[in-house]
């Protein structure tokens, strides 16, 4: 299935695109991320966000200088945080006419059979009440959060447990390059990736921003993931969230990773 086509998609933010480079919430751009999920909702979409900040958000919030280095320290940050961030989430879909609706998953949901149809189940349910399932991974009891990659990983996990046609993953950056656009002015942005080899994700590089621990990497292995269980996969940048119309109505935008025709 094509992105256009998609009538449940699954849209991801990261930590660089909720807040400002100092940790606090950007509340510009999470109002225009909670309009435009919500005005695909009034489209006739369904659609499950996956947010990342919790830790960003609670770093700011406790007054520290910096992201703790230790684990019960970001875990603190967490808890303060994802407490802020789903109040900000529901005073802004509130205005748009919809519930927010918070779950909290661990790595066990992909591991253990009961869990993962607890999730699957909870998110049908929340798309048939019509409210907008947020969800990130429960930071404050977890350490998985490496692995996972700023929750894009677990993006695609979720995309491909609720059966979604199209993953977006909105990021620092306008889609995928040959090379560091950073640090190489004549990078080229690569609009359709038909598939991932290893070369790319070796050319990827490391970590993103201080303030998350994702980076390109992260995002073409989940890319992977999702595009070989049939879900196609845009990488976006964040500042301009209504470029996702564009995407979603076929005038293309960032980079589009394409579903395996044989994946289903």
């Amino acid at each position: 299935m094509s992105i256009k086509n998609a009538g449940r998609v699954v849209v991801k933010v990261g930590s660089s695109t909720l807040t400002y480079p100092n940790g606090r919430p950007h509340f510009r751009r999470i109002e225009q991320i909670a309009r435009v999920v919500a005005d695909l909702k009034n489209s006739g979409k369904q659609v499950i966000l996956v947010s990342s900040g919790a830790v960003a958000v609670g770093v700011s919030r406790l007054g520290l200088r910096e992201k703790p280095a230790d684990i019960p320290g970001k875990q603190a940050a967490a808890a303060v945080g994802q407490c802020d961030l789903m109040s900000i989430y529901d005073r802004f879909f509130s205005e748009y006419g919809y519930v927010a609706a918070q779950i909290l998953v661990n790595r066990d949901v992909v591991e253990r059979e009961e869990r993962k149809r607890n999730v699957v189940n909870t998110m049908e349910t929340l798309l048939q009440m019509g409210a907008v399932p947020i969800i990130n991974e429960n930071d404050s009891v977890a350490v998985e959060e490496l692995e996972f990659g700023d929750n894009d990983r677990l993006s695609a996990i979720v995309a491909v447990l609720a059966g979604a046609g199209a993953l977006i993953i909105l990021t620092d950056i306008d889609g995928f390059y040959d090379c560091d656009p950073r640090e190489n002015p004549d990078a080229r942005l690569i609009a359709v990736v038909e598939e991932i080899t290893p070369e790319m994700l070796e050319a990827a590089g490391g970590a993103g921003t201080s303030r998350g621990t994702g980076g390109m990497r992260t995002k073409l292995e989940a890319a992977d993931l999702a595009t070989r269980s049939g879900v196609e996969v845009a990488i976006l940048s964040g500042e301009r969230p209504d470029r996702v119309y564009d995407l979603l109505e076929g005038r293309g935008g960032g980079s589009v990773f394409k579903a395996r025709p044989a994946a289903r």
